[in-house]
């Protein structure tokens, strides 16, 4: 069904977690890319046995049996999620166009590749199009007819976008304080006050460094920019990394071990690119939700209580 070989180069970030690091490696080599990036971040001085489990990881990537070229960019300290994500991704699209993202507890179906792929290619000039996503949590209902539709959320266990994207990339959210005192977020989120409020805290929180996230950077980025991404119909890549020996996504979720599906190749393309207003209400409803939202609320509330910093993907 697939082509032997994936012409889109693929970037894998790993960190200490050699066991789910070993089950994303087995389905990229499925697809054997033109070029394996590899993005490493250093152990933390002060949590013990970490260098043993950061090396470890690292030989898997020196060991690997896949049929293309790997370039490593690690370091030899400790970054923090927001520093190494986002420098990585920088040094990334300094060499390509275009590239696929894995961390290295998510795991794709094989179609989700080709999936990148088509899409890449299909929107590679459209300014509209900002973010392909393998992410669906729209929990078993079928938003479409088409392979995929277009939505804000830009979800990121299993993702692929372009320089022309990435550029507008702002790690300090630097226009946050217009966004925020102009009222703006309520055009962004179709004057949901709730949605606002939630999102206003969580930009605050990154603004004033307090919860380490690039994740959250790059949403705000794609949002003051208008910039659409497409989610697949089904769910096309499972995060595996929730729980004990996590780093940050240590509390369970309900998009946790998600089941993935195949997606027919080629695709069923939309013929107009609308955003999915009903099915946005639903992610921001669910996955941001009153749960969500709460536990998120009470994490910020015990960091502004001190001068720890919340990581957060």
């Amino acid at each position: 069904m697939f082509a032997s070989r994936l012409n889109i180069p693929i970037v894998l970030i790993i960190y200490k977690r050699p066991n789910t690091t070993r089950c994303v490696l087995d389905a990229i080599s499925q697809v054997s890319p033109s070029h394996l990036f590899v993005i490493g971040d250093g152990p933390r001085p002060e949590s013990p046995n970490e260098a043993e489990k950061v090396i470890a990881t690292r030989k898997l990537i020196r060991d690997v049996d896949i049929e293309c070229e790997v370039i490593t960019n690690y370091s030899d300290i400790n970054l923090g999620l927001r520093r190494r994500v986002s420098s990585g991704l920088d040094w990334v699209f300094e060499q390509v166009e275009e590239a696929i993202i894995l961390e290295d507890d998510c795991v794709p179906n094989p179609s989700f590749f080709y999936y990148c792929e088509e899409l890449l290619d299909r929107f590679k000039n459209d300014d509209r199009i900002w973010l392909i996503s393998g992410d669906n949590f729209q929990q078993g209902r079928k938003r479409t007819q088409y392979s995929y539709y277009f939505s804000r959320y830009n979800h990121c266990w299993g993702w692929a976008t372009w320089r022309r994207a990435w550029q507008h990339y702002d790690d300090s959210l630097n226009i946050w304080p217009i966004v925020r005192d102009g009222g703006w977020l309520m055009d962004i989120l179709d004057q949901d006050r709730l949605a606002v409020r939630y999102w206003r805290d969580i930009f605050q929180c990154v603004y004033e460094g307090r919860i380490d996230s690039w994740a959250y950077c790059w949403i705000f980025a794609c949002w003051v920019q208008r910039g659409l991404t497409v989610l697949p119909n089904v769910n096309l890549v499972s995060n595996i990394g929730f729980g004990q020996g996590a780093t940050h996504t240590l509390n369970r979720s309900r998009s946790a071990n998600l089941p993935v599906e195949e997606l027919d190749i080629p695709l069923k393309h939309p013929p107009f690119i609308i955003r999915d207003v009903r099915a946005d209400k639903f992610t921001q409803d669910t996955h941001y939700g009153t749960g969500f939202m709460n536990r998120i609320k009470k994490k910020i509330t015990q960091v502004l209580k001190n001068t720890s910093v919340l990581r957060i993907v």
